[in-house]
């Protein structure tokens, strides 16, 4: 399911949604976190970036796998330590952006007054803010790691 698109290797095609995503979903996060009057306005953001960008990451991780698998599974030297440093960014980056989505949706559905609520912060500010740190905490781990994982890729490619 992973391997190919249009006959052409899926992972340089698909690693751009993940590479673009992610660090939208950190900025937008991040701008939700810090600016509360824009919050009324970058919710629907936050949402569907914090829906769509672990799908896109996770598929950037299963065809670079299959990449891997198809192409590169004998590569040794340099070229394979190359590919592992490159590799060794997936699982981490697939996590932070798991926990950065989690964070963020449960960010949004705290700062959402409920029915008959009198205030801005359905569960009180100490949870909102609470969840606010976490969430800018997570967006920065979250943009660390897609840009030592698009670095490392760069490098794996370029021979940088």
């Amino acid at each position: 399911m992973f391997d190919q698109i249009l006959d052409l290797p899926a992972h340089p095609l698909i690693i751009h949604f993940a590479v673009v995503l992610t660090p939208l979903l950190a900025a937008v996060c991040a701008a939700y976190a810090l600016v509360p009057r824009w919050r009324p306005y970058l919710g629907w953001a936050v949402v569907l970036l914090a829906l769509a960008t672990p799908g896109a990451v996770f598929a950037a991780k299963q065809s670079g796998e299959s990449l891997k698998a198809a192409r590169f599974a004998d590569a040794d030297g340099a070229l394979g330590a190359r590919i592992a440093t490159h590799q060794s960014f997936a699982n981490p980056l697939l996590l932070s952006v798991l926990g950065l989505a989690a964070a963020a949706l449960l960010l949004v559905y705290a700062t959402r007054p409920g029915r008959g609520a009198t205030g801005d912060h359905r569960f009180g500010r100490p949870v909102t803010l609470a969840l606010s740190g976490l969430t800018l905490v997570l967006a920065a781990v979250a943009g660390y790691f897609v840009f030592r994982a698009g670095d490392s890729g760069a490098r794996a490619v370029w021979s940088l």
